[in-house]
């Protein structure tokens, strides 16, 4: 499975462009997709872990604000994704010292009351964040380009994809490195790896930081999107949402993550047009569905399809 991952991958990006390109208005939908799929590589890298963050909105909303507020001053959408994806990096190793001595509920719980604390004063301290009106982020340049409305939603549905694919590629790579490998040893049997002279949580502190930077760079890819940001990003409604795109699309494979955020987006935009109240009850029909019916996600079935093992 894993030999044909790459291709399949291809495969996505290619329907993706074709989607975009026969329904324009899909366009936004579709960056927004990714750039969720990009933030929750890192629920992933944690689930292999057998871990589960409640409040990774936390790093989403961190590179959302980054670009909020630095967008005047840099002026420009390449530098700011970078320094949003270092700014999150940061944020997620003072953290990940802390809730990276803790396992299971516990670590889950405090990852949400960090993103509660940061929800909490977004809206409490208005005269920086404008609390909950939010922030308008104008068009930026590209790499120095000035670009239209149409040019640059089409260029940043074009670096959604082209980050999607190279970080996916990436943490392909990571997984099957020692590092990688030794994170499934900390859900199974973390004793093992302390004393085979494996620091586990040195282990499980790296995979936070990787998280970190991700939901920082989907973050950003989300602001530079919308181009309006609010507290509402880091509440725990959004941590939740990215744990449900996580199961929704599997965890066997980087490729999960995508297929789970391209499926949540368009159920949810087409459930919200044809049942505007009661879209929550389908989104959670969908997701009861799939874990009834479909233990590893929308990657699993892809896999069984295929014949693979989902990874």
């Amino acid at each position: 499975m894993r030999k044909i991952e790459p291709v399949l991958a291809i495969l996505l990006a290619a329907a993706l462009i074709a989607a975009a390109i026969a329904a324009p208005w899909l366009r936004f939908v579709l960056t927004i997709a990714l750039a969720k799929g990009i933030a929750v590589l890192g629920i992933m890298l944690l689930l292999r872990a057998g871990q589960v963050s409640f409040g990774h909105a936390l790093y989403v909303a961190f590179g959302a604000y980054i670009v909020a507020f630095l967008a005047p001053k840099l002026n420009d959408a390449v530098v700011l994704l970078a320094v949003a994806a270092v700014g999150a990096g940061l944020l997620g190793l003072v953290i990940g010292l802390f809730v990276t001595r803790y396992r299971q509920i516990f670590f889950g719980m405090l990852n949400l009351a960090m993103s509660m604390v940061f929800y909490s004063l977004l809206e409490k301290l208005y005269h920086i964040t404008k609390g909950s009106d939010g922030i308008r982020v104008e068009i930026p340049p590209v790499a120095g380009q000035v670009l239209d409305r149409v040019a640059y939603e089409w260029t940043i549905f074009g670096i959604a994809l082209g980050l999607a694919l190279v970080l996916g590629l990436l943490l392909r790579l990571y997984l099957a490195s020692p590092m990688g490998e030794a994170l499934a040893g900390i859900k199974t049997r973390e004793t093992r790896l302390e004393f085979m002279g494996v620091p586990a949580r040195g282990v499980l502190l790296s995979a936070y930081v990787i998280s970190a930077v991700v939901g920082g760079i989907g973050g950003a890819l989300i602001a530079m999107t919308s181009r309006h940001v609010t507290p509402l990003l880091a509440y725990w409604t959004g941590s939740g949402e990215l744990v449900f795109i996580a199961i929704l699309g599997g965890a066997g494979g980087v490729l999960g993550p995508f297929l789970g955020a391209a499926a949540y987006e368009l159920v949810r935009v087409y459930a919200a047009a044809s049942f505007a109240d009661a879209w929550q009850l389908i989104l959670g029909s969908v997701l009861l569905l799939v874990i009834l019916f479909a233990p590893g996600g929308l990657w699993g079935m892809a896999a069984r399809a295929i014949g693979g093992r989902g990874r």
